[in-house]
């Protein structure tokens, strides 16, 4: 009877990260409140969430794949052969190396800090109203700027909200997705900038924090939460490109709004 309970804490906390990693209410924010409203949690330290954040950037590896693929060939065909029509591809990839180093310097620098700081649901209250807030601010914006009119300024911008990013309950697709559509990225691009963007910090955070994983004897309970965070991943991305591309952040807004709420009345 207990395995099961546990196959079914860890299948839960699985289809938990698979469904918000993607969507604009913070994954980390709700791990957080099912743990501290629920006692549902791991006891691994970073293993488990080493292991559903992999699963999350595989979801968007295999969601973008032919973009990867095109940006990838058009960069290393403007590098050989410094082709004028191949330039916006090796620009889009140094861009989203430029946006990464923001969040980089401030994660090694300080998350261990911040997530200490903040674990408080009063300060995640407040932080899930400040992305309700920032995603209902940018509801009606459609932007002009395509991938080939980023500027080195619009990946800092967006590099710089994604830092913020490491405040449970501030989204990193929210942060980033609304950073882009403030400074005239079209809804697409703004999407697309947004979730390649997670690729180098996902990657980045898993290698700094491989030393700390380990394969105990819940080999079984973490390969379902896996499985299962791989799954939803991919479902909950290819449903909020739709909602993205349709201009509905509104409703992510009301979420946020409601949960914060919620938890300032219940804590």
């Amino acid at each position: 009877m207990e395995s099961f309970i546990v196959l079914v804490k860890y299948a839960f906390l699985g289809i938990l990260q698979g469904i918000t990693e993607p969507i604009p209410v913070s994954s980390s924010g709700h791990l957080v409140i099912v743990q501290k409203l629920f006692g549902i949690g791991t006891n691994e330290d970073m293993s488990f969430e080493i292991l559903m954040n992999f699963a999350s950037l595989l979801a968007v590896l295999l969601l973008f794949k032919k973009d990867i693929l095109s940006l990838a060939k058009g960069s290393i065909d403007y590098i050989v052969t410094r082709r004028d029509e191949k330039k916006a591809s090796f620009l889009f990839v140094f861009y989203l190396i430029i946006a990464t180093v923001p969040a980089g310097v401030v994660g090694i620098l300080f998350e261990d800090e911040i997530a200490e700081t903040f674990k408080d649901l009063h300060y995640l209250a407040g932080a899930l109203f400040i992305t309700g807030f920032a995603l209902w601010m940018i509801r009606n914006l459609k932007g002009r700027k395509g991938e080939k009119n980023i500027s080195i300024t619009d990946a800092l911008v967006v590099g710089v909200a994604q830092s913020f990013a490491l405040i449970p309950g501030i989204s990193r697709s929210g942060a980033t997705i609304v950073a882009a559509l403030g400074i005239g990225m079209k809804r697409e691009t703004a999407f697309l900038f947004s979730f390649l963007l997670y690729i180098p910090v996902s990657l980045g955070t898993a290698i700094l924090s491989f030393k700390d994983f380990q394969v105990n004897e819940l080999l079984i309970p973490n390969t379902i939460a896996f499985i299962l965070s791989f799954i939803f991943s991919y479902i909950s991305l290819k449903w909020f490109k739709g909602i993205v591309e349709r201009g509905n952040l509104k409703y992510f807004a009301y979420y946020c709004f409601a949960l914060s709420i919620l938890l300032f009345i219940i804590t």
